[in-house]
């Protein structure tokens, strides 16, 4: 879901070719369910192979790493670990939501509705612990290390840029500015068009850089206010916030109260709303598990892991992958023979 902060925020247009050389830590789930929900056919149905599959994720994970990679970007994938007890009922909501939206589009696909096929097969995307192994054995295969977060995984990608061994989270969401990522990228394609979660087209989408110190002293606020105002607008503990409270009346409420957090919840009707303490969230964000406990090894694509993974085992078109890999290998040497070292 993600935090509904970014309309209050500054960000620059970022082209790619200013992150060459640079690692970007990867909020893999939020990265893998925008592929799901997109890269899907006409009828709304997602790209499976010949034994009824599912290879949205895989697809877009070749295709698009693979274009960045060759630009000169590095990627770490952080995977989701244990879910914190107050995301576990956000699961559930979710879940529901997604056997309702299932039945939906069975419901239409039986009436030969393809507008409202569209509509609610993006609703009923799930992601299946096979389809999280195989983009693991895909994202090794391809040369970018794996890290298994604690529990969130956007916190383990957010502490991996405070510590220096990355640029930026790449994420669509801004979750990870609550846990003190200093900068963030979205957006981030070759093409700068994004494809839009339950529709056909494209909007066009620059990718961007969100750097947090910058936006606290922006709006005037300390971290903790940001995580004041993200629990108020809601987040993945609180779905929806507190009802008739947007980003803008947030934002009035901390200039208002300022640190008497007390207060600002009970002018804002916390407990009418929620039968939990606001403080609930706000410590589990400020205190989220992440670990020291990963290497980031980067390596050479394993090309026949690479082809094993996607055309034996998918159907993925061999000429296709082939032509993808020719370009990574051809980028391999360009990079040597500048002296770059070993890229990947």
């Amino acid at each position: 879901m993600g935090v509904a902060i970014t309309e209050l925020l500054k960000s620059h247009e970022l082209k790619v070719d200013s992150l060459k050389g640079k690692v970007l830590a990867v909020d893999a789930f939020n990265v893998l369910y925008m592929f799901v929900t997109t890269i899907r056919g006409p009828d709304g149905s997602p790209l499976m192979d010949s034994k009824g599959r599912i290879t949205s994720h895989l697809t877009g994970l070749f295709s698009r790493f693979s274009n960045l990679m060759e630009k000169g970007v590095k990627f770490v994938f952080v995977f989701d670990g244990e879910a914190p007890e107050l995301k576990k009922k956000e699961r559930e909501r979710r879940y529901k939501l997604k056997e309702e939206a299932k039945d939906l589009y069975e419901q239409a696909k039986d009436q030969g509705d393809v507008e409202n096929m569209k509509k609610f097969a993006a609703r009923s995307v799930f992601l299946s612990e096979d389809m999280v192994v195989e983009a693991k054995r895909l994202i090794s295969a391809m040369g970018m290390p794996v890290i298994d977060a604690p529990s969130e995984g956007e916190a383990q990608a957010a502490y991996l840029v405070k510590k220096g061994d990355a640029f930026a989270v790449l994420s669509q969401d801004a979750d990870c500015l609550l846990n003190e990522a200093p900068r963030m990228v979205r957006n981030l394609s070759i093409t700068a068009r994004r494809k839009m979660p339950g529709q056909l087209h494209h909007k066009a989408s620059e990718p961007e850089l969100i750097v947090l110190k910058e936006n606290l002293e922006f709006l005037g606020m300390s971290q903790d206010q940001l995580i004041v105002l993200s629990i108020l607008v809601g987040t993945d503990y609180n779905y929806g916030g507190v009802k008739g409270i947007g980003p803008k009346k947030a934002l009035k409420l901390i200039e208002k109260h300022g640190d008497d957090f007390d207060v600002l919840f009970e002018e804002a009707k916390w407990s009418e709303h929620f039968d939990f303490s606001w403080r609930n969230i706000f410590d589990l964000i400020k205190n989220m598990p992440v670990t020291d406990d990963y290497v980031l090894d980067f390596k050479n694509p394993d090309v026949d892991e690479i082809k094993k993974i996607l055309v034996d085992e998918h159907d993925f078109s061999e000429e296709r992958v082939n032509s993808t890999l020719l370009k990574l290998e051809e980028y391999k040497k360009v990079n040597a023979q500048k002296g770059l070292g070993d890229f990947f």
